[in-house]
């Protein structure tokens, strides 16, 4: 008799993806794909709120065997609500690259203590190193 390992259940990772922080947008995640993103540094911070634009990354987590890939992205969250890929200036760089390595670590460490599961770079990731 065979046995079938199982990984967690969707809603389980939902749950301790969640713990991580406030990077997890629920709307946009389904089964076997998580959808993360990061306001890291706001553009101008003298504009109405609902004005406002925000320097960050945003990442997709997609699930494959023994694990998960994550590809990240940089740019611009603009007014209109939508991520635009966008080279970082330089003043902005180290605050995203922190907030990304931050979330990255947090994430790898919940996946593993509680799933036993591998978080690896996507090949089209963006290169934070």
């Amino acid at each position: 008799m065979s046995e079938t390992t199982q990984g967690p259940t969707h809603f389980r990772l939902m749950s301790k993806l969640k713990a991580i922080g406030p990077y997890l947008r629920e709307p946009q995640s389904q089964e076997g794909r998580y959808y993360f993103d990061c306001l890291s540094v706001c553009v101008d911070d003298k504009k109405s709120p609902e004005k406002r634009e925000f320097w960050g990354w945003w990442m997709d987590l997609e699930s494959i065997e023994g694990g998960f890939t994550a590809k990240y992205h940089i740019g611009k969250y603009n007014k209109e609500g939508k991520w635009v890929s966008e080279a970082l200036p330089q003043k902005v760089v180290e605050e995203v690259y922190f907030t990304q390595s931050t979330f990255h670590q947090k994430l790898i460490d919940t996946l593993a203590e509680h799933f036993k599961l591998e978080v690896e770079y996507h090949t089209e990731s963006f290169d934070f190193a």
